[in-house]
């Protein structure tokens, strides 16, 4: 719509200074001609845009003139109170912040956007960790997204699983992934993934370190993920499911024509198959491996012999 686009323009030229009609064009995907007539009609409202001829020469507004105007939509509005997660806000010690920064936004905006604004509010809230997970205490994670933000280096004392558990590292902090309501810190060198909740003991440090160049956190984070998955299930079990039952993680399934389902199920370990496929009870047959099938066979005859005379007597 040209409402849009005028509003467009308008916050282009503000943020990024002067520019070309060409690249105003280029920005919006219009023609240099569109813009020409928009922003005539900005001039024509009272915006004070200038136009300077010449090779160094385009489009700029008269200098400390700023607006209000945010530009944004109902769905653009829902969305940024939407993604305003009070309580990761509050654990990096920006609660205050995300507050008032909040409520900026919503004196600026438009009556009928602030309403949508207050709406999502107050029928949407987030909260990242699932139910029965304990809250993990991270007491030096403030202090972690100080590096960050700093590019400062830190060195801490860190438990891990393997043995020695307690050893120091010196990290440089690339920067901080919430995930499933537990905070990780992504650092150099290598970089490596530690758990800010892991951290016995921090000092910070005037040393900076160099970002990396081109390191990209969300790229990371997705192909760790990824990673992590690949070596968490190295094994495979074949497995038959009665009628009704899936598992997420099964691949090349198909259902006979007594309506269960053939499928291979990749597994952390026999032990932790054991008890994940246990839960399914008379609803899945392992048939591989056989040390798996053994070991769900032992436990389901130590359980007959455990409850074999309840059964006999009819639960009386």
């Amino acid at each position: 719509m040209k409402s849009s686009r005028l509003v467009s323009i308008l916050l282009l030229l503000q943020t990024r200074g002067r520019m070309t009609a060409a690249q105003l064009a280029e920005e919006l995907e219009v023609s240099v001609r569109t813009v020409y007539r928009d922003v005539e009609a900005l001039s024509a409202a009272g915006v004070p845009l200038y136009g300077d001829a010449g090779h160094a020469g385009g489009y700029r507004l008269l200098d400390g003139y700023r607006t209000r105007l945010t530009g944004l939509t109902a769905d653009e509005a829902e969305a940024l109170f939407l993604a305003g997660a009070p309580g990761p806000a509050a654990e990096l010690g920006l609660g205050s912040v995300l507050a008032a920064a909040q409520l900026k936004v919503r004196a600026a905006l438009p009556p009928e956007l602030r309403a949508h604004a207050d709406r999502i509010s107050g029928r949407f809230h987030l909260d990242a960790p699932g139910w029965y997970a304990d809250a993990e205490e991270a007491p030096y994670l403030p202090a972690v997204a100080d590096a960050v933000w700093n590019s400062r280096v830190l060195h801490v004392l860190y438990r891990r699983w393997a043995e020695p558990t307690d050893v120091e590292r010196r990290l440089e902090p690339y920067g901080l992934v919430l995930k499933a309501g537990r905070w990780y810190v992504v650092a150099g060198p290598g970089p490596r993934t530690f758990r800010v909740d892991q951290i016995l003991q921090l000092a910070t440090s005037d040393e900076e370190f160099t970002r990396p160049d081109g390191f990209d956190l969300a790229a990371y984070w997705t192909a760790y993920q990824r990673d992590f998955h690949d070596r968490l299930y190295r094994g495979e079990a074949l497995v038959k499911l009665a009628p009704g039952v899936r598992l997420p993680r099964a691949v090349d399934s198909r259902t006979g024509d007594d309506g269960w389902t053939l499928a291979k199920i990749p597994i952390e370990s026999v032990e932790h198959a054991h008890g994940e496929f246990l839960r399914l009870g008379t609803d899945i047959e392992v048939l591989q491996p056989p040390e798996l099938r053994e070991r769900l066979a032992r436990t389901v005859a130590q359980l007959a012999e455990r409850y074999g005379n309840l059964a006999q007597s009819g639960g009386d």
